[in-house]
């Protein structure tokens, strides 16, 4: 099952909902806003990152700013606490299933949740497209 973990005032987080809705994509959706991440919650999307707090991090954020923090010296615990207490730090939109992660939006990394066979008719119907170009 692939889970939603989004803000609404988040217009990243908008464009990725809607495109699951588009592409009849079954998922569960969790306003982080309203129901804040647990560092358990943080845990399990860092085992999916593959760059850690890096990924999961906003720098662009008012909590980042404000902290002033120097964030390549803190301990991970560290970093995973200060995540919860400061939601806004988290990029939004978090879409996962039990093997991948993929924060933030982007229309072709998110087609890596649609079904194995969904994948195989777009790339067949993308090379009969490009076979009657030539």
């Amino acid at each position: 099952m692939i889970n939603l973990y989004l803000a609404p005032s988040s217009s990243s987080s908008r464009r990725a909902k809607k495109w699951l809705i588009n592409h009849d994509i079954e998922f569960t959706e969790r306003d982080i806003s309203k129901q804040p991440l647990t560092a358990d919650d943080i845990k399990c999307l860092l085992r999916l990152s593959e760059n850690g707090t890096e990924d999961l991090i906003s720098t662009r954020c008012t909590s980042y700013r404000k902290l002033k923090i120097n964030f390549d010296n803190l301990t991970v615990s560290q970093l995973i606490d200060l995540m919860v207490q400061h939601t806004d730090l988290i990029r939004r939109p978090l879409i996962f299933d039990d093997q991948q992660l993929q924060v933030g939006f982007s229309e072709d990394n998110i087609r890596s949740f649609l079904p194995r066979q969904a994948r195989k008719q777009q790339l067949a119907n993308l090379l009969t497209q490009a076979a009657a170009i030539q």
